[in-house]
């Protein structure tokens, strides 16, 4: 077994008490291979912002789980040879088995999300707190979820949204035992977070969402005061990254996302960790496609992937400050 602090590595508990004191939210960034992993850990490093490099079980076959612990283990040497040490956590996003949690707590992980928002109440219950008993003998903190989020992320796919009952948030926590609890109040996985017909337009065609639940999420914190919460499906899908990728021959139709006023006013609150992927995809997708249509000739992956990661961590940065008000939070 390998303990994430070997790693130099931290579980999401002291960074979660001081987001929630503090009125911000950690940034929760998906990765998969190395330029993505650079480009969150000099953002986090130039903003002094904590971290938590999350990984799905897509992003673990994709990668393989040794790879994947050694570069959180460089993610931490890197940060340090960069002048800054920040907090970083490695996090499982969207677990859904106890055996997958296991696994990834023994391979270094110093946070696990075990998602049974699919099953019934009690069956989400007994599973939570099967693996939080198992994580917290290994001071491993552990993400619980109620509700259900629409869209499809990875691995990760539902029809429709289910809003989490405020009536339940209490007794979940309590007889689970977790650490932070993933809620539903109108976010949702992927580039299209919403429908056509469930958005208005403004002057310019460009899709605007409904807003998101606040009313749930005070609810929620009434229930639940100073308890961490957290976020999915946060993506904002700008759009000058989607006209720039069907400029440049792609095609992304009714590409909508959380706009990011409602992201700040959300981090303000108990939501102290928030998801984003979508936005990151995006933006790689967009500088990539750039590179090849405007030099056809190239073919060294440095070339295009190297642009794709400044894009990125220009984004991230963007995010630190501008959204979820991490910066100067080390």
């Amino acid at each position: 077994m390998t303990s994430y602090k070997d790693l130099g590595l931290v579980n999401t508990k002291d960074m979660f008490a001081k987001a929630v004191k503090g009125g911000y939210a950690i940034p929760a960034y998906n990765f998969n291979n190395m330029e993505q992993m650079q480009a969150i850990i000099q953002a986090c490093v130039e903003t002094k912002s904590p971290v938590i490099l999350q990984v799905s079980s897509g992003a673990r076959k994709y990668a393989n789980k040794n790879l994947l612990r050694n570069m959180a283990r460089g993610a931490v040497e890197y940060a340090h040879e960069l002048g800054c040490d920040i907090p970083i956590v490695l996090h499982l996003d969207h677990g859904d088995s106890f055996e997958l949690c296991v696994d990834c707590i023994e391979s270094g992980f110093s946070s696990v999300m075990i998602d049974g928002s699919h099953l019934s109440y009690d069956e989400n219950v007994a599973l939570t707190k099967k693996v939080c008993d198992y994580a917290h003998k290994h001071d491993v903190t552990v993400e619980g979820e109620l509700g259900v989020l629409a869209g499809v992320e990875d691995d990760v796919s539902a029809e429709e949204s289910h809003y989490t009952k405020p009536e339940e948030v209490q007794d979940f926590v309590k007889k689970t035992g977790v650490d932070s609890l993933a809620i539903s109040i109108g976010t949702s996985h992927g580039r299209q977070k919403f429908k056509p017909e469930q958005c208005t337009k403004n002057a310019d065609g460009v899709l605007i969402p409904p807003p998101l639940a606040f009313d749930i999420l005070a609810e929620i914190e009434k229930k639940l005061p100073g308890f961490p919460i957290v976020l999915h499906g946060s993506s904002s899908v700008p759009v000058e990254y989607v006209k720039e990728i069907e400029k440049f021959g792609g095609k992304l139709s009714d590409s909508v996302g959380i706009p990011e006023e409602q992201l700040r006013k959300a981090a303000k609150s108990a939501v102290c960790k928030i998801n984003i992927d979508s936005d990151g995809r995006l933006a790689m997708t967009a500088a990539i496609r750039k590179v090849l249509f405007e030099k056809p000739d190239e073919f060294d992956p440095r070339k295009y992937l190297g642009p794709a990661r400044d894009e990125l961590k220009k984004l991230y940065m963007h995010k630190n400050v501008n959204v979820l008000g991490s910066a100067n939070r080390v």
